[in-house]
């Protein structure tokens, strides 16, 4: 079972022999190491802007790949997603990827959108449903005038510029679903409908990533996915993560973390923890890590420091 796969030339996102910047597609193919890659989001206020700033600075001396910029519930940070990716692209070294959902949101609004990211010269998307204004539990409702999935969404990029796609996958059980076979072929189904790569949710059980991928083989899809990391680095997100991935983190994760003695030791033990399940799915054969970072760099370039070498001989 193959888990750093090839792509197929149609999923690459720009015509065969056109002279241009490779493509995280045609990084997936070619790189000899696992791609690193960070995920910010859009700041909404001037201190959130130095923030982001400072963390963009700071994580573009490690060199990753590609970082991607993440787009709120119903759309509700189009704007600024677009601006920051716009921005990240002509102020800094960094490949920029902008997330686009079509939660809430019409045919002709998604239009608009996709050709907003063209005109900025944004050529990456992760293409993604997206949840309710409410949460990943909350039971989606499609837009009366809008697409039924993501799987319509990728067509729909595809379909209206020359872009490189990329899709969610789900480690963890879908929240609404809870049917991992089914998880499989909708990721199969968004490989067939254009997309070249898939990032995954967070997670923190890496056997349940190697059982996603051997799905997903075992459909002869040949999809590269991208395990995606969030280190814990305060005791309140553990609450938090369970609303983002729709799913409790394991009693091993909880119990770990209420045993640090202070907020300190705990980021440590968050470092830790990320790291350990980093270190596990390199050496598995993961394609690449995606950190999210939530706009922080401290542990994810803590967590790079000791991956370095293992990153480097992967």
């Amino acid at each position: 079972m193959s888990v750093r796969a090839g792509v197929s030339a149609s999923a690459r996102g720009a015509a065969p022999g056109r002279s241009r910047t490779p493509t995280i597609v045609d990084l997936l193919q070619t790189s000899e190491r696992p791609l690193v890659s960070f995920e910010l989001f859009p700041a909404k206020d001037e201190t959130q802007q130095k923030q982001l700033w400072q963390t963009i600075r700071e994580l573009e001396s490690l060199g990753p790949d590609f970082v991607s910029v993440t787009y709120g519930a119903s759309g509700s940070t189009r704007d600024r997603t677009i601006t920051a990716t716009e921005a990240i692209a002509q102020h800094t070294t960094l490949r920029s990827m902008a997330h686009l959902t079509c939660a809430s949101q019409s045919k002709e609004q998604i239009r608009r959108v996709i050709g907003s990211y063209a005109a900025a010269g944004v050529r990456h998307v992760l293409a993604i449903r997206g949840d309710m204004p409410g949460g990943p539990t909350v039971p989606w409702e499609k837009h009366p005038e809008g697409l039924e999935n993501a799987t319509e969404l990728v067509a729909m990029v595809r379909e209206l510029g020359d872009f490189c796609v990329g899709v969610a996958a789900f480690p963890d059980l879908h929240p609404e679903r809870h049917d991992a076979d089914l998880d499989a072929r909708v990721l199969v189904a968004k490989a067939e409908a254009g997309a070249g790569f898939a990032i995954t949710q967070l997670f923190f059980t890496a056997q349940n990533y190697f059982d996603l991928v051997a799905r997903v083989r075992a459909l002869g899809c040949d999809l590269p996915i991208i395990p995606g990391i969030m280190p814990v680095t305060r005791i309140s997100q553990i609450t938090r993560f369970a609303e983002l991935s729709g799913a409790a983190l394991p009693k091993r994760v909880t119990d770990r973390l209420h045993a640090a003695s202070d907020d300190e030791q705990v980021r440590r033990v968050g470092v830790d923890l990320a790291t350990e399940l980093s270190e596990e799915l390199l050496a598995g054969g993961a394609p690449g890590l995606h950190f999210i970072t939530m706009n922080r760099s401290r542990a994810t370039r803590e967590i790079y420091a000791r991956l370095h070498q293992a990153l480097r001989r992967a």
